[in-house]
């Protein structure tokens, strides 16, 4: 594995963590929730696109990653409606006039564990 795919896989799990540590505490921040488990997400797709040489842009834009990891991860797909939504969190949470519910958390955090296990899986990194 390339050294800087693991600093995107590093990022990511960061972000993860964060994630589910957030969703326990006794005054959960939903929007650090969905905004961290979004940041997951895009950072595992990156670290897919850097281990092999595709080229990706600036962008929180998940679907554009997700269709450029599709065809060396083709059971990722499985997972877009709900990648596709977490795209929402990267900014739109973050400022005034959205909040999100717990449920959005509860499913953000889900959908990023998801990735997580296919990405760890496509690594041979499952028992991490």
């Amino acid at each position: 594995m390339k050294k800087i795919t693991q600093e995107w896989l590093n990022k990511a799990y960061k972000d993860l963590l964060v994630a589910k540590r957030e969703i326990k505490s006794e005054n959960t921040v939903y929007d650090a929730v969905c905004f961290h488990s979004q940041q997951a997400v895009k950072k595992y797709l990156k670290a897919l696109l850097q281990e092999n040489e595709v080229y990706f842009e600036k962008t929180h834009d998940l679907d554009l990653l997700l269709e450029k990891c599709k065809d060396f991860v083709p059971e990722i797909i499985q997972l877009k409606e709900k990648i596709i939504e977490l795209s929402s969190y990267a900014v739109e949470v973050r400022y005034p006039g959205v909040e999100a519910t717990k449920e959005e958390a509860e499913d953000s955090l889900a959908t990023a564990v998801q990735v997580e296990k296919i990405v760890k899986k496509y690594f041979k990194m499952e028992g991490l």
